[in-house]
């Protein structure tokens, strides 16, 4: 088998075993279940990320306002990482742990959700935002992997991918994120 097919078969496999895990497959569908609850009420998501987790960040932000499949009404999304400005000043005055937790302490409300990406689960900016987040009564939905970190104590809800590699965890969290557009295209 060559290293592509290697791959293939991986995430394959790493996606039935998700799959095949109700305990998981539970989760994704409560999680989504809350974020649709939470944008009917007029309250929004806020999504942090590092690095491949950032990209993904944006990705479900530009789902939840433009379309997944269907065109239906924009759902108020944020992701954190989009302003390069922000986020450098944030990083320079304060330090790149407090990147996140600035920006939910400016926009968050109570009752929003904070969206937290980490293969992980142990990202410092993410812990800090998770605790500037339950401070100011957001609910916190973790996008986690390996044993889900410091995270699992944070979140109100955790999706722990079961799996030590990295690229494998970014590809089952793009998966869920999916999962939940669709559950939220689906319900508004």
């Amino acid at each position: 088998m060559n290293k592509s097919s290697s791959h293939f078969q991986n995430s394959a496999e790493l996606k039935s075993k998700i799959a095949s895990d109700k305990t998981i497959t539970d989760a994704i569908e409560h999680a989504g279940e809350t974020m649709v609850a939470t944008l009917k009420s007029g309250k929004k998501i806020l999504i942090a990320g590092n690095g491949g987790s950032a990209d993904q960040s944006q990705h479900f932000a530009a789902e939840l306002i433009g379309r997944y499949e269907r065109n239906r009404a924009p759902q108020k999304a944020i992701s954190l990482v989009a302003d390069i400005a922000t986020l450098t000043s944030l990083s320079n005055d304060f330090g790149f742990d407090k990147v996140f937790s600035k920006q939910i302490e400016a926009l968050g409300s109570e009752g929003d959700i904070f969206l937290a990406i980490s293969t992980s689960g142990n990202s410092a900016n993410i812990l800090e935002a998770l605790t500037e987040a339950k401070k100011l009564g957001l609910k916190c939905v973790g996008l986690a992997g390996k044993d889900g970190g410091r995270m699992v104590e944070m979140c109100d809800e955790i999706i722990i991918i079961p799996s030590d590699k990295t690229p494998l965890i970014q590809e089952a969290h793009l998966s869920v994120l999916h999962i939940w557009a669709n559950i939220i295209e689906a319900s508004i």
